[in-house]
């Protein structure tokens, strides 16, 4: 007898993703942000059965949509026996609670399901409590939704509430005290960060943050950088925690580079607030790599949204910000596109402004080093002669700064000229005192 093997497996769920056209500011085409937004549904698992552009003339402040229309997109879901309706906005609580009584199926807006995927995402103890923490802020304000089914219990004389009322109070109470306690754990994340930067500085490896639209391709570019392993997928937010890594640049200057959460379009203000703490990390960089997906026809419009973001981040007192944009997957062009972009990229790469590569082929890989290390290289130079003797100092000064020139007399003596920053070269005229001019 054949036994019969019980699949645990959770249900796939069916869902339509509506996205509401003219609410945003963005100029990307509705075609785009609801393809973007179906890429968002899919990284949650979600099958999806319908897709619809809806065009928003006034907003209907009970459920967003008109009257007629949320009667046809209840058909559209009944038609696709869907269990979620994704909303590629914001909806209020009220608006959320009202279309899923009208739908009868599960509502999600922009913002809980890119919560929802970086809840899935994240994989260290830091990345989790900032999703909590973002989480928590979103779902306080839509309580009332969670306890519906305790709205029959109240009674009395309608002067006092009932247990449903006092459940949510004590829940409301119970998440101000966790999201206290969780502001107070990431405080101690940022403490211990700014301990962790005031001893690089201590080394002073100049630092370099990897930014860019989610699914740009930066973990793939920053494995091409530093030689590591960190997951890299064609996927909508697959890096949520940073990462950092030394690199050595040409001459062998080393570097600190660090890959970061990806960023997108209107993305959740509590996202932003709960992320701080990570992106101090490129707020501090002394260069930041802007990575395009220079083969989408959205590039331009995903450069204005990180742009944006950018601009809410803080650089330190008197650091200037500089930008290098990376303009990425150069593979994925016809060969006029293909042209046209490395021609634009050689002129502006002389200014210090882009860099076309591919990183998942390599192309491109070795003017982007150069180029770096030009923008990063503002150290004075140093001029010293070795004897054969001397070559532990002489590994030192690659270790920790940057040989531009370097050659040899008929006396076997090491003639170099080394870009160290002041902190570094303090450091070995204590080591070597002999050697420096």
């Amino acid at each position: 007898m054949t036994q019969k093997l019980i699949d645990h497996a959770a249900p796939v769920q069916r869902a339509v993703v509506i996205h509401p056209d003219g609410r945003s500011e963005s100029p990307r085409l509705a075609e785009e942000r609801l393809e973007e937004a179906t890429g968002l549904a899919r990284a949650l698992d979600l099958d999806i059965q319908g897709e619809e552009i809806v065009r928003v003339r006034k907003v209907t402040p009970a459920t967003l949509f008109g009257t007629g229309k949320v009667e046809e997109l209840a058909a559209l879901m009944r038609a696709a026996e869907a269990d979620v309706a994704i909303i590629d906005d914001a909806l209020t609580p009220v608006q959320q609670r009202n279309l899923e009584k009208a739908w009868e199926v599960k509502v999600i807006d922009r913002t809980g399901l890119i919560l929802e995927i970086f809840g899935r995402r994240a994989r260290t103890k830091e990345g989790r409590l900032q999703v909590e923490l973002a989480r928590l802020d979103y779902e306080r304000s839509r309580l009332v939704r969670t306890w519906t089914h305790l709205e029959r219990q109240r009674g009395g004389t309608g002067s006092t509430g009932g247990p449903g009322e006092t459940q949510i109070e004590l829940d409301r109470r119970l998440i101000a005290d966790r999201i206290v306690k969780l502001k107070a754990e990431l405080e101690e994340v940022r403490r211990t960060r700014g301990l962790h930067r005031k001893q690089r500085q201590k080394v002073p490896f100049p630092t370099i943050a990897l930014v860019g639209y989610t699914n740009a391709g930066k973990s793939t570019l920053f494995n091409r950088l530093t030689g590591s392993e960190v997951f890299a997928k064609d996927l909508l937010f697959a890096t949520l925690d940073t990462t950092q890594r030394t690199i050595r640049l040409p001459q062998g200057r080393p570097a600190i580079v660090a890959d970061t959460v990806g960023f997108i379009s209107d993305l959740p203000h509590e996202l932003v607030e709960s992320f701080r703490a990570t992106l101090e990390e490129v707020g501090e960089a002394d260069l930041i790599l802007h990575v395009r997906d220079i083969a989408s026809a959205d590039s331009d419009a995903q450069a204005k949204d990180v742009e944006a973001v950018l601009k809410q981040i803080e650089t330190p007192e008197g650091k200037t910000r500089r930008v290098l944009e990376v303009w990425n997957k150069i593979d994925l062009l016809d060969e006029e596109a293909r042209e046209a972009v490395l021609g634009q990229a050689e002129r502006l790469a002389k200014e210090g402004e882009a860099v076309a590569v591919s990183a998942w082929t390599g192309e491109g890989l070795e003017p982007l080093r150069e180029t770096i290390a030009g923008l990063i290289d503002d150290d004075p130079e140093t001029r010293m002669i070795l004897a054969p003797e001397q070559g532990e100092a002489l590994a030192w000064l690659y270790e920790h700064g940057r040989v531009t020139f370097r050659d040899t007399d008929d006396d076997g003596r090491t003639h170099v000229t080394v870009r160290l920053h002041p902190a570094a070269l303090g450091r070995f005229e204590r080591l070597y005192p002999d050697l420096v001019d």
